[in-house]
């Protein structure tokens, strides 16, 4: 690319305006993983139906040129987080193992950021903000050092991980639009607690069409 083709930061901008995206904006996706999916361990009930939603939500921000971030547990085999050690959850999203990978249909683009959470034996790592980057950044770290100043999240499950990624930007008073048809949970009534929850917190609830919840 020649210096005169290269698009300025105002045509950057004017793409982000023109994809609907604050400045400053970041998508975030929360634990969509083999397990999380059908025929996974710790399956959501149609938790892969997030997906083709996700997808299009990755294409308008890679075209605004924004950051996208997937978070993932990340567990030892002998997290207290697992029944067998006295945890509420069988074993799920191990480590290296094909469970704890993205689900292959979620399309992330090159240069995705990567949240890993639940590495230790005693942390249960609902949170994406409990989690750290390949960089050893905890997740707050990294949206300050790339002037992250929104946040856009769906994933799995709406009940726990997306709630509790959530709740914690808010904490950090993160403006955080919550993508409804992005997300799926474990429970429907649970689910419907969790978005009441969120929005009281002042999440904004959207679908990916744009319309408020």
């Amino acid at each position: 690319m020649t210096r005169e083709s290269r698009p300025s930061g105002n045509a950057r901008r004017e793409s982000a305006r023109h994809e609907g995206l604050p400045e400053g904006a970041a998508l975030l996706l929360v634990d969509v993983q083999n397990d999380f999916c059908p025929g996974g361990a710790l399956p959501v009930p149609e938790g892969d139906r997030v997906i083709p939603v996700l997808n299009r939500l990755i294409e308008r921000f890679k075209a605004a040129g924004r950051p996208v971030y997937a978070s993932r547990d990340w567990h030892p085999p002998d997290t207290s987080h697992f029944r067998s050690q006295g945890g509420p959850w069988p074993p799920h999203c191990v480590a290296g193992t094909a469970g704890a990978a993205l689900h292959p249909a979620l399309r992330v683009p090159p240069g995705t950021i990567v949240v890993s959470k639940g590495q230790d034996r005693r942390d249960d790592g609902y949170s994406a903000f409990e989690g750290t980057t390949d960089e050893g950044r905890t997740l707050a770290d990294d949206l300050r050092a790339r002037g992250i100043s929104a946040l856009y999240v769906g994933g799995l499950a709406t009940d726990w991980c997306v709630r509790a990624t959530v709740l914690d930007a808010r904490r950090a008073r993160l403006p955080v639009t919550v993508m409804v048809d992005g997300s799926a949970g474990i429970d429907p009534e649970g689910s419907r607690r969790a978005l009441a929850e969120m929005k009281q917190a002042g999440a904004e609830l959207m679908s990916s069409s744009g319309a408020a919840s």
